[in-house]
């Protein structure tokens, strides 16, 4: 009799490990196997602290996998439930489980991007921001305004004008406002090298000084090539002690400006109305480009001090105010009218 119960308790056994074998087999298939064919990358987020079987449902309400049950238990049996990170996640039905757990996993999180073109001032880069849903507008105007947030960054000036570099970045939803400015500041710092730090002191300028002469390059330059020639401008008279009369760093002193520059605006006083003031205005208008830069550091060699736009982008370097006065009557005003009052830039 104990034989017979002996024999037919190892037969139990047998009969249960090839079960759980099957079970075992089945969900490593299941592990493997997507759900659907390819279709259009979803966005799923695993909010913090939230365990594998809130995961696991919402996956599958979304058609990404096929069985909440057989995905809980796989990330179990395999340990992933205690390794999944927080973040927004791109998937795919086409993607297997064993594939979506491993990039959980890893903490591979969908990245957003946000391009920011060169002379863009600190309420055009927010407004850019808040488009690509990442923060809001307010948020990084108040932190890159503060001036003890900005004296924390070293920056020596009231706020961060020029200083969020003009690139493209790639950030998870998850960003703050903080982690946006801070990776616009890093990349500033690492593109302005320690050589160039050399040779704003070889031409007489301090750093702050440099990027404020290249927000004015940036915004005056149509053909990107014009940049170390408008630049030279700019050097030559700041040489000579004449006013930069640059209309962008006049406009941007103006509140509330309509798009319309006029005499009045000309003849305000102002900060940066450099038709008024000699020297360069007290920091940069708009957040300039390695480019723009560089022409600020490295001007060409030039005797010019005038230029005025051609309405091509392009425009024409005079090195005497008559010559410039012709230019600006044949590209501006046209025939019968002359230039009142003389600018070095229309």
């Amino acid at each position: 009799m104990v034989k017979k119960w002996a024999a037919a308790g190892g037969g139990c056994l047998l009969l249960l490990m090839a079960a759980v074998g099957a079970v075992y087999f089945h969900i490593q298939e299941f592990a493997r196997t997507p759900s659907g064919a390819a279709g259009e990358e979803q966005s799923f987020t695993v909010e913090t602290g939230q365990p594998v079987s809130v995961v696991a449902e919402a996956l599958e309400r979304r058609g990404l996998i096929s069985s909440a049950i057989k995905f809980r238990l796989f990330a179990r049996l395999q340990d992933y439930d205690r390794r999944l990170k927080a973040g927004e996640y791109g998937l795919k039905a086409s993607m297997t489980p064993l594939d979506i757990l491993a990039l959980m996993e890893k903490g591979l999180v969908r990245l957003h991007r946000l391009t920011v073109p060169e002379g863009l001032t600190i309420p055009q880069i927010a407004a850019v921001v808040e488009k690509t849903g990442l923060a809001r507008a307010a948020d990084i105007i108040a932190r890159a305004t503060d001036p003890a947030y900005v004296q924390l960054q070293g920056v020596p000036a009231g706020t961060l004008e020029g200083y969020l570099f003009p690139e493209t970045y790639l950030f998870p939803k998850t960003v703050t406002a903080d982690g946006i400015i801070g990776a616009m500041l890093q990349r500033f710092r690492s593109t302005f090298s320690s050589d160039w730090e050399r040779r704003a002191m070889e031409i007489g300028l301090t750093p702050h000084e440099v990027v404020t002469l290249a927000s004015i390059v940036e915004k005056e330059t149509g053909d990107p090539s014009e940049r170390p020639l408008i630049a030279s401008v700019f050097h030559n008279r700041l040489k000579l002690g004449m006013r930069l009369e640059t209309d962008p760093a006049v406009i941007y002193g103006i509140k509330n400006f309509d798009g319309n520059l006029t005499r009045k605006h000309l003849e305000t006083p102002s900060p940066y109305n450099t038709y008024l003031l000699k020297g360069l205005p007290p920091g940069p208008i708009a957040s300039p480009g390695k480019k723009a830069i560089e022409a600020a550091l490295f001007p060409a060699q030039t005797d010019y001090l005038f230029f005025v736009s051609k309405n091509n982008g392009s425009h024409q370097f005079s090195n005497n105010l008559p010559d410039h006065n012709r230019a600006v009557q044949y590209y501006q005003l046209g025939p019968g009218r002359s230039p009142h009052p003389p600018r070095r830039s229309q």
